[in-house]
């Protein structure tokens, strides 16, 4: 019998993880399934420029698992039974049925795995803050981009946008927007002062960028209530808004805390070093979806940087583990911020390996030239997720009596 394994969702952490699965382990000894509710690839980093207007490349799914052997089913996962090794689904957008390579045609709702990684991702979190859900758009899907994006062609010049959030999704929204739309007044308000977590060279460079854009920043500004027309604060101030961008971060998919995963306080299963959960070995999570350990313990951010690493790191644990190799024993680090500001500038904030701000922060044109180099690379190994060749190894005779349990 075949090592069953599916991956739940295809964002950048789980298609990488699908297809370095796919070619790393031989297609007569495992079924690799990817469950996600879109036929696409969602480029997540770029749903402010689709906001603000911008066209996409297309990107099927199909395409990029082609000649892998793994099987794409568009679908929504339900609900995950980690007892019974069990993932529910539900028509996706009323499309049930698989497809890509090796697709399957039926309208099964249930699937049984050996091994399952969780890569569900994140949405944007409202924190509870009313008028949100009601009056609020986002970027952190591509309905929600292009939701968005028809709400921004709506306004007339002199049109009020207000951006909530003063992380990387905030800052790049607003400014995305403001140098699309010279026409409209932007404005972005944040808890504390902009780029507090940056160098002092970045946050000169940011407010340089946002004063010529015309972006107008609220500080200190914590937002209690979004109106249909309004954006209020703690403080009692009131920011006029014919359009509201939430972007104050990211909740994570509720699936996983409905299990007997062991989960960390948002929701994040808790896994190790190989991605591997602390309670469920055979359940491996990666993404936003993951709570794992930086090199010096502090926890990895919810990010691209962090979701394509993980991915290369579950991967080749499971595939070590199915086949009797070595685990993999890279630490996880990071090296830059990279915050596009529009198209024709950004700041590459320099890191330590735990995410640090370090002194050195070059911004202008080479940078966002730099920082689109870094979006078309983080999409070109979702797709090339193994750039050399590589021998595509056999399932040991344990793993095999595991699956047929």
């Amino acid at each position: 019998m075949k090592h069953r394994i599916v991956v739940l969702g295809a964002g950048y952490a789980g298609a990488s993880v699908a297809g370095r699965l796919a070619r790393r382990l031989h297609a007569d000894d495992v079924d690799v399934t990817v469950v996600n509710t879109e036929p696409d690839f969602v480029e997540r980093v770029r749903m402010h420029q689709v906001a603000a207007g911008q066209e996409l490349r297309h990107r099927p799914l199909r395409d990029i698992l082609a000649g892998t052997g793994a099987t794409l089913r568009v679908a929504r996962v339900t609900a995950v039974d980690v007892e019974r090794r069990t993932v529910s689904l539900a028509a996706a957008g009323g499309a049930g049925q698989a497809e890509g390579a090796a697709a399957r045609a039926d309208d099964t709702d249930e699937l049984a795995y050996d091994t399952l990684v969780y890569a569900l991702g994140s949405s944007a979190a409202a924190h509870g803050v009313p008028g949100v859900g009601e009056h609020a758009h986002d970027v952190a899907s591509r309905p929600g981009a292009l939701r968005l994006r028809d709400r921004l062609a709506e306004l007339t010049p002199g049109g009020r946008v207000v951006v909530v959030g003063g992380g990387l999704t905030g800052i790049e929204a607003a400014s995305e927007i403001a140098e699309a739309r010279g026409d409209l007044e932007v404005a972005l308000a944040v808890r504390g002062e902009l780029g507090d977590w940056l160098s002092t060279a970045a946050q000169r460079h940011l407010r340089a960028t946002f004063d010529r854009l015309g972006v107008t920043v609220h500080e200190h500004a914590d937002v209690e209530r979004v109106g249909a027309a309004e954006v209020l604060t703690g403080g009692g101030a009131t920011v006029p808004a014919d359009v509201t961008v939430w972007a104050a971060g990211f909740a994570v998919h509720p699936i996983a805390t409905a299990t007997s995963l062991q989960v960390s306080a948002r929701g994040q299963i808790v896994v190790d070093g190989t991605m591997r959960s602390v309670s469920h070995p055979d359940v491996y999570a990666v993404g936003d979806a993951a709570l794992a350990d930086g090199p010096l313990g502090t926890p990895l951010r919810m990010s691209c940087a962090s979701g394509i690493p993980m991915a290369w790191q579950a991967a080749d644990s499971i595939a070590a583990r199915l086949t009797g190799g070595k685990l993999p024993s890279t630490p996880l680090r990071y090296v830059h911020q990279c915050i596009s500001l529009g198209r024709q500038d950004a700041v590459i904030q320099l890191v330590t390996a735990d995410d640090r701000a370090r002194p050195a922060a070059p911004g202008g044109r080479l940078a966002a030239g730099y920082k689109e180099l870094v979006c078309q690379g983080a999409a070109f190994m979702v797709a090339h997720p193994l750039p050399y060749p590589v021998r595509r190894r056999r399932v040991t005779a344990t793993a095999h009596a595991t699956a047929s349990l």
